[in-house]
């Protein structure tokens, strides 16, 4: 018997603007992810990918509809609420938000910090130790300038992971790479979720990663036509 999913998506519908310039972006979507499943979603620009990616990460508010995220509902939750929810998800980003004058074991440790609770010297060490996982032990101390935009992405990767979320959202996090460097990191999101239990909602027009995915979604117009 499968578990609760991670995320459970029912009737969800989403407007932008307002009166005469309402417009529904999203129709009536229903999706369910479990944990440790990689699931890519595609379809054309346009089409309600990333508003879907930014309401399940708790980036926008659920208007109506039903989305839980580990069994709690987030349609009608305060923005605190939205705040805390934030804060146990990972993201990634097709321009990976590094903080230039960070070095890298700094930009990973940021997230860390979050947890109140975790000393400075566990926060340093969790940001060492993910670095090494994700083949960037020797450069820990390098800014990114020094980087190349593949190792610019395992960083963003590590900040995402570096907490042990239980959900990864990843928005197009190969577009800026090389074919090689693009295999390697999404590689290493599907070790990393394998090994972790980790659920990872993947957007990407990159037909060369697909392979990796469990389940693939198709979105067009706002509707989700395929769940395979």
């Amino acid at each position: 018997m499968q578990k609760e999913p991670v995320i459970a998506i029912k009737n969800l519908c989403h407007y932008y603007g307002k009166g005469s310039l309402k417009r529904q972006i999203l129709f009536d979507i229903n999706l369910e992810i479990y944990a440790g499943e990689i699931v890519i979603m595609t379809g054309p620009s346009g089409s309600g990918k990333t508003t879907l990616l930014s309401l399940i990460g708790g980036l926008r508010s659920v208007q109506q509809g039903s989305l839980t995220f580990l069994g709690e509902e987030l349609c009608g939750v305060s923005q605190q609420k939205l705040v805390e929810i934030r804060r146990k998800i990972g993201y990634i980003f097709q321009a990976h938000n590094l903080l230039g004058f960070l070095n890298a074991r700094q930009n990973v440790q940021m997230a860390v910090e979050l947890n109140k609770e975790i000393s400075q010297k566990d926060a340093q060490d969790k940001s060492k130790n993910m670095l090494s996982s994700v083949g960037l032990a020797e450069r820990i101390n390098y800014l990114p300038d020094n980087l190349s935009g593949g190792q610019k992405q395992r960083i963003a990767i590590a900040r995402a992971l570096v907490n042990n979320p239980p959900l990864v959202l990843a928005d197009e996090p190969t577009s800026s790479l090389d074919k090689q460097s693009g295999r390697d990191v999404v590689e290493l999101m599907q070790q990393l979720a394998k090994e972790k239990g980790t659920s990872i909602l993947l957007v990407t027009h990159d037909n060369r990663i697909l392979d990796i995915a469990d389940r693939t979604l198709q979105m067009e117009d706002g509707y989700l036509v395929s769940n395979t």
